[in-house]
């Protein structure tokens, strides 16, 4: 019988769990041992456990009534920062047993601001021009505003007093209704990719800061500006035809600026009379056909005519830079020098849209040709009656153009100066209505 003095001596196992007061310093200490998880006494709810194949790591967890929910890993989230969230993830998790445990390293507004203005900068879903537009809001109005303002004081009074009320006094209520979006959309998806454990604005709406309604843009130009406005055309592409002709495009067919920037010469056939516009260029994402009536096919035949005259065969009705399309920014500047700062470019669309219903063309029809979103019943309707009801309509106006003076230009010889060699002049922001524009690019969108 072995004496048990004799025996070799044999030291207790390690403890699974260690309770301590839980430090940085501590998690580091005990990496190196074989403990599995720490306790803190003053946050009974909380656990830290180690990683099983990197000691240097863990996670953190938050345990109420049994029912475990993680919070986030260590050393993303530090033991000072893990113990100060708490608070709101137990009050979180009692209003509703469901809810996550999740905390982030995020402390203020502007750690949200600033993972979403990247994470939308690589996101291929959203067009050039979406991008821009919301991360000038993040730049200009949204980081500089609330950077520093902390998550947890993240409210309705807080958001009314640094951004909302200083924003609708100095700009237009529907600028400040995009800001707000970005901000909402922010938020929205940080949550839903269960970064946030909340969304503070989740209760919040638009309207809780503004209540007054924002209303249209009224329409700058009126059925009784066409003939004034064809004649200025006429008169005008001679000696700036790309620019009359982007308008000429968009008034015939109220199609969008982008959507006309883009048109390439492979999709617009006068021979079957089709103008074709791609899902990638339109507004909505879906392919886009209008029918093309004899007086468009002649205006498009005889712009082609210009441009060959001018010695450009390349693939665009509206280049711009070798290479690439007119951009939107020198399209802009195009309209504002051709209508005196007197209307837009989407004022030629408003127009169409407004003459069309004068003239009793179908209001579904009308939708199809501006190729509004349209409901599932709507686009079951237009599918079945599409290309005739288009065409029908689109003659119907374009006879109507030429009672106020559209014939000239289709029928007219306006080439005349212009299909000698057009000077060539540099494409730049600084182009006015009366300077001429080398044809030779491609086109983007709007």
């Amino acid at each position: 019988m072995i004496d048990p003095a004799s025996a070799p001596h044999q030291l207790p196992a390690p403890p699974k769990t260690l309770h301590l007061v839980v430090t940085d310093s501590e998690i580091r200490k005990h990496a190196a041992t074989q403990v599995r998880q720490l306790r803190d006494p003053r946050f009974p709810e909380l656990r830290f456990r180690y990683s099983s194949t990197d000691r240097a790591r863990g996670s953190w967890h938050v345990v109420i009534g049994g029912v475990w929910g993680k919070a986030g890993n260590y050393p993303g989230i530090n033991a000072k920062l893990m113990q100060t969230t708490l608070p709101a993830i137990l009050a979180r998790r009692s209003a509703d047993p469901a809810a996550t445990s999740i905390t982030t390293s995020w402390t203020t507004v502007g750690d949200v601001l600033i993972w979403y203005a990247d994470r939308m900068s690589r996101d291929r879903g959203l067009s050039v021009k979406r991008k821009a537009s919301a991360q000038s809001a993040l730049r200009c109005h949204l980081v500089p505003r609330l950077q520093a303002l902390e998550l947890t004081s993240l409210d309705r009074s807080s958001l009314d007093r640094l951004l909302m009320w200083p924003m609708q006094e100095r700009f237009a209520l529907s600028f400040v209704r995009s800001v707000y979006g970005v901000l909402a959309v922010a938020f929205r998806q940080a949550t839903r990719l269960a970064l946030l454990g909340v969304n503070p604005m989740a209760s919040l709406k638009y309207t809780d800061f503004v209540q007054t309604r924002i209303r249209p843009k009224p329409a700058q130009l009126r059925g009784d500006d066409l003939p004034a406005l064809l004649r200025d055309l006429a008169d005008r592409i001679g000696r700036a035809p790309l620019e009359s002709m982007l308008a000429l495009m968009m008034l015939c067919h109220g199609t969008r600026l982008g959507e006309t920037r883009l048109a390439r010469w492979k999709n617009v056939n006068t021979e079957t009379r089709k103008w074709f516009i791609p899902a990638p260029d339109t507004k909505t994402k879906t392919e886009h056909t209008l029918p093309l009536t004899s007086q468009a096919c002649a205006l498009i035949e005889r712009y082609r005519a210009i441009q060959h005259a001018n010695g450009y065969k390349g693939s665009f009705l509206f280049p711009g830079r070798p290479g690439v399309a007119v951009s939107a920014t020198l399209a802009s500047t195009l309209f504002k020098g051709m209508a005196k700062g007197e209307w837009s470019s989407h004022d030629l669309r408003k127009l169409a849209r407004t003459q069309w219903m004068d003239l009793g063309i179908d209001y579904l029809v009308a939708e199809m040709l501006l190729n509004h979103a349209m409901k599932d019943l709507d686009a079951t309707y237009i599918h079945t009656t599409a290309e005739g009801m288009k065409r029908k309509a689109l003659e119907t106006w374009h006879a109507h153009l030429d009672h106020h003076g559209f014939t000239p230009l289709h029928e007219g010889t306006f080439a005349g100066p212009a299909a000698k060699a057009l000077p060539p002049q540099a494409t730049n922001s600084k182009a006015s209505s009366h300077s001429m524009h080398p044809f030779q690019g491609r086109s983007p969108s709007f």
